[in-house]
């Protein structure tokens, strides 16, 4: 079997009579957590009261990541933010507290990095409100974006129904150098698969490659698999997520992890539906855009397709974090890259704007310095939630409708999503190469 079957298979409401199929079967599972961003929950709470239930049938939590709009910085964003959505922020509070929820009040971070901070663990199933819930694959767990409605039928003890899905498998060999990382493989399989390649399908990470990557790293993969139209991804369990769950106090679960560990992978021999093989040995960044994110271009071909397509030449923002590319280990490959520019008398010619994923990253990245070396460059520290990723950016740079082009290490940059501009050209590409390109 695949990781992916064991895991599914595993949370079956009945597994003696479920019929199982790929591709063909709806299958009803019994998931064990939710997470719900504070735009949707709204109305997934307003149905949940209907049910009669005295509290959640399992552990869910809110998030308040999705209504602060980056406009001059963290602390005054925010402050705007509360002021503006009391109602819904009392509202989704109170709720939580009658219900048995957690709730994450806004600043505490984005749904995405709270969960793998707190919540995920290797062989779980969860359903998020959010399509970008897989981020937690990057701890070994097989975790779906829903809508609200699904997500009421779980918190309501109901069983949800998911088809049956095909699995697709990713090897990776080989070892990154340079400049690559793993942000650069999520591209690259995008630019494979196309926005529509995944639909029906989890991928499943597996190969000696894996190893070479960080938990976090995982995660950035997992999160951006959205982007290919995949139901989720994943990877299996290994000592990169051990370590990662040890630093974030929670050794517990990387000791019974580390003692159930054959059967938190594929089996040997295990039937993917497709299989898609990377070196990653060879394998360069990649910068995706504009307008769509499986437009794949090498890095070493970057500069002719600008000139090729005529997309504006000259960077009027960068931006980093997201949920896709927030970790603490995002934050400090920039800050290096920032220092060493610094090192060199440079200063960010571009706009330059970074989003920690969780008030804990952005506490520990001013503890350690990093954040003083992004502010020197010319950074601009956001609140710790969603902002231009999802269109909440009130950008005054530009005139709307002016051509222009930003770079970011978002997941996601169909036409106008990031500034409601149609003209803005938003490429993809990591943290690092975002920073670099600031500066250049």
């Amino acid at each position: 079997m695949t990781l992916a079957e064991k895991i599914v298979y595993g949370h079956l409401d009945d597994a003696h009579n479920q019929d199982i199929e790929r591709g063909k079967s709806y299958l009803k599972l019994r998931p064990d957590r939710v997470a719900c961003q504070d735009a949707t929950a709204q109305m997934a709470l307003l149905q949940f009261m209907s049910a009669g239930l005295p509290n959640v049938a399992v552990p869910s939590t809110v998030h308040c990541d999705h209504l602060i709009e980056a406009q001059v910085g963290g602390a005054k964003d925010l402050s705007r933010a509360k002021d503006i959505n009391k109602e819904v922020y009392d509202f989704l509070a109170s709720s939580c507290a009658k219900y048995g929820l957690g709730f994450w009040k806004p600043g505490s971070g984005i749904i995405h990095q709270i969960i793998l901070e707190n919540y995920a663990f290797p062989g779980g199933l969860m359903i998020g409100t959010d399509s970008h819930t897989p981020n937690a694959g990057g701890l070994g767990m097989v975790a779906i974006g829903v809508g609200g409605a699904d997500a009421v039928d779980v918190m309501a003890d109901i069983p949800w129904e998911l088809k049956c899905p095909k699995v697709i498998g990713v090897k990776l060999t080989g070892q990154m150098s340079g400049w690559t990382s793993a942000k650069d493989i999520i591209l690259k399989v995008a630019g494979i698969l196309t926005v529509k390649g995944g639909t029906g399908a989890i991928v499943e990470y597996f190969g000696p490659g894996v190893d070479t990557l960080s938990c976090t790293g995982m995660a950035t993969i997992c999160n951006m698999g959205a982007e290919i139209g995949a139901t989720t991804s994943l990877f299996p369990y290994n000592a990169r997520m051990g370590d990662y769950l040890k630093a974030t106090t929670r050794p517990y679960i990387a000791e019974w992890a580390d003692s159930f560990q054959h059967n938190l992978k594929a089996d040997a021999g295990a039937n993917y539906d497709q299989v898609i093989e990377i070196d990653l040995n060879t394998l360069e960044p990649h910068i995706n855009g504009p307008f769509t994110p499986d437009l794949a271009t090498p890095l070493s071909k970057f500069k002719e397709a600008v000139k090729a397509n005529d997309w504006p030449a000259k960077l009027e923002v960068g931006l980093i974090g997201s949920c896709t590319n927030s970790s603490y280990e995002d934050m400090a490959r920039s800050a290096s890259i920032a220092q060493e520019a610094l090192d060199h008398g440079l200063k960010a010619k571009s706009i330059f704007t970074i989003t920690p994923g969780s008030e804990q990253i952005r506490a520990t990245i001013e503890q350690d310095g990093q954040m003083a070396t992004l502010n020197a460059a010319g950074g601009i520290v956001l609140a710790n939630a969603c902002g231009p990723c999802i269109g909440q950016w009130d950008r005054q740079d530009v005139p709307k409708g002016t051509k222009n082009s930003i770079i970011t290490s978002y997941n996601r940059n169909f036409t106008g999503r990031n500034d409601a501009n149609p003209q803005t050209h938003a490429f993809v590409a990591s943290p690092e190469l975002v920073t670099a390109m600031t500066f250049a």
